[in-house]
């Protein structure tokens, strides 16, 4: 076989490979992203049953009591996963050769002994899922995710507020709550990352440690909203009482 012909067989080759990537690149791609990412059906579960700061419950009470019996923790069992509960669970890390992130996901918690059960998510409909997802996407699809997930959060805290409706449909369709329920985005169809964030919410993640306002200080034209008193800002947003 003379040289033209190794070449242009081997041209043929490679432009085959190449055509059968592109074809499947839009499924490969995301495939990738959602499993580097945690995200989509390759992390979904894990992400979302990890406790961090701002989360509470029994299971963080648990986290607190083996740190506290190893000698990585020295405050309080008091199911609050606040800074100190997470530079512990760091040093449990770095020592068993984890990654440092102060997370207790699905690799930590074994380490730890522990079967995370996700209890605080009790109580919620699959519908309830699905109507935060779509305020979160609706509101903060832009916004970085803890504050999609302070979105989802702000939603959970008034529902246990006195002030406002006690279900997610309620708090989410109050009359002027929300812009996207009045201007119509509340009905686009949400991402993964809007039913991450809210299932992370729904788990007990609260990066806004209780607030029940937010707002986008360059597009708020409530004079009232700047009244309240701002404890943080995430992304865009300022959060608040």
């Amino acid at each position: 076989m003379g040289r033209g012909v190794k070449f242009f067989a081997a041209a043929c080759v490679i432009m085959l490979a190449v055509g059968y990537f592109l074809v499947f690149y839009d499924e490969i791609v995301p495939r990738a992203q959602a499993f580097l990412s945690g995200s989509g059906e390759y992390g979904e579960v894990a992400e979302a049953a990890a406790l961090r700061q701002g989360n509470r419950g029994e299971d963080v009470k648990a986290v607190q009591k083996k740190l506290k019996n190893w000698g990585y923790y020295g405050g309080a069992v008091d199911g609050i996963y606040g800074a100190q509960t997470a530079a512990a669970v760091k040093s449990f890390q770095r020592q068993n050769k984890l990654a440092a992130d102060g997370i207790v996901g699905a690799q930590t918690a074994a380490a730890m002994g522990l079967t995370l059960s996700g209890s605080s998510a009790s109580g919620y409909k699959s519908s309830d899922l699905d109507i935060l997802a779509k305020c979160v996407y609706a509101e903060a699809r832009g916004e970085p995710y803890t504050g999609q997930v302070a979105v989802a959060a702000v939603v959970l805290n008034r529902v246990k507020s006195s002030q406002f409706p006690n279900t997610i449909p309620g708090v989410i369709y109050q009359p002027w709550a929300f812009t996207a329920v009045h201007d119509g985005q509340i009905n686009l169809t949400p991402n993964q990352s809007a039913y991450n964030a809210a299932k992370d919410a729904l788990n007990g993640w609260d990066p806004t440690y209780g607030c029940t306002y937010y707002y986008n200080p360059r597009t708020a034209t409530s004079q009232w909203i700047f009244s309240r008193e701002v404890r943080l800002s995430i992304g865009s947003h300022k959060f608040c009482v």
